[in-house]
């Protein structure tokens, strides 16, 4: 998002950042300060909002009554959606407080949880469209309202085709044109090959990169480690990241005793991923729901063997035998079996490195892609062929 952010910049185009909850400033590398220091944190509001935002949705009540009435009478949403619903509305019209004096144009949100929610609201209020970006989770594991959402926005973005197919499947009713292609990207460098490395078939080395939460299911690697040792594999497994997981997972490497084998490192930053990927065997990726990863396209960039499973749209990124291995989602017999391929066949995988840095520079390169993005947004607002800096339109990213 901040690169959208920096992007539409660029283009002239005002954009005030916003975001649910605060974070800690002084945790952040200096680029993300600079724009957590400019960003409208929606919680918690100050009592005066809730009572003024209160107040504007009883006054407003014929504007949110098709919404209201969505989240109390329609849907098979359950009871704790629908109060968390209400709760959003009356966010969304604190929101739309806050923004109704700073000249508003248009709303985009990205993933299809609270934020855009919160987007319909504060955009029926302000009298002005919006725009959504989903991503994976958002529309495959938890999508309540996603049929209101969808309808209510000018466009929506999403970042695969397996996304886009989805959207047209599962919500026939939506216009098509509304449905959007726009994939992620990373800084690509389609020199950088790594056919120089030498690697060992003696010891296999996997690298993980990843928020330590469910969904990510770390846990699947280290049984997988577990089992690798016990067929006679030498492996070791680092995983970056941090999150609710990790005391799970650090008793998990203890009772499988793999201390020193299966290393947490805890968070990461970015731009200091480079050597692990580099150094890695193997970047695994085990998640059981995703869109297509950055952490991916990251370490193709690099010259990295990567292997993911074949879900959402990651065989768009993952090309098997080509770009890299893709494993049977939730089998873990598959993956070991995966691994162990691999592990025989490195010393010929330099063309296979090769292939996947070019695939990453061509279909996911993000100053294409961003620049894109960009030219879509504004196009969507009718503002691409007459828009001036003059004008100072406001666009605002949740």
């Amino acid at each position: 998002m901040l690169e959208e952010i920096e992007e539409l910049r660029r283009r002239g185009v005002e954009v005030i950042p916003a975001s649910g909850k605060a974070v800690r400033i002084d945790k952040l590398s200096a680029r993300y300060r600079e724009v957590a220091k400019q960003t409208l944190f929606l919680h918690p509001p100050a009592p005066w909002l809730l009572l003024h935002a209160l107040w504007l949705c009883l006054w407003r009540m014929g504007t949110l009554g098709s919404v209201l009435r969505r989240i109390v009478l329609q849907g098979d949403e359950t009871p704790k959606q629908r109060v968390h619903a209400l709760g959003h509305t009356w966010l969304g019209a604190c929101y739309a407080l806050q923004m109704a004096k700073r000249g508003v144009q248009h709303i985009h949100a990205h993933h299809g949880y609270f934020s855009s929610w919160v987007a319909i609201v504060a955009a029926r209020l302000l009298g002005i469209e919006f725009s959504l970006t989903l991503h994976g989770s958002d529309l495959l594991r938890n999508a309540p309202y996603l049929d209101l959402k969808l309808q209510e926005c000018a466009c929506c973005f999403t970042i695969s085709e397996f996304n886009r197919r989805y959207l047209l499947e599962h919500y026939p009713r939506i216009e098509p044109a509304k449905i959007i292609l726009r994939r992620l990207g990373v800084d690509s460098n389609r020199d950088r090959l790594a056919s120089s490395r030498c690697h060992t078939t003696e010891e296999i080395s996997l690298f993980a990169v990843g928020r330590l939460h469910p969904v990510k299911d770390h846990a699947f690697l280290v049984r997988a480690c577990f089992l690798l040792r016990q067929r006679g594999v030498r492996v070791r497994c680092s995983i970056a990241g941090d999150g609710p997981e990790r005391e799970r997972l650090q008793q998990m490497i203890r009772e499988l005793q793999l201390e020193g084998l299966v290393k947490l490192l805890g968070h990461v930053e970015r731009e200091k991923l480079g050597p692990y990927y580099r150094a890695a065997d193997i970047v695994a990726l085990t998640s059981q729901s995703e869109g297509i990863p950055l952490v991916l396209m990251e370490a193709m960039a690099e010259g990295a063997i990567v292997l993911a499973p074949a879900i959402t749209g990651i065989p768009e990124l993952v090309i098997p035998g080509k770009t890299g291995f893709l494993f049977t989602p939730g089998s873990q017999e598959n993956f070991v079996r995966q691994v162990e391929l691999i592990r025989s066949a490195l010393p010929q995988l330099g063309q296979m490195r090769g292939s996947a840095c070019k695939h990453v520079f061509q279909q996911f390169n993000r100053t294409k892609n961003l620049e894109a993005f960009a030219g879509d947004l504004l196009q969507q607002l009718n503002r691409l062929p007459e828009y001036s800096r003059h004008e100072n339109p406001i666009l605002q990213q949740i």
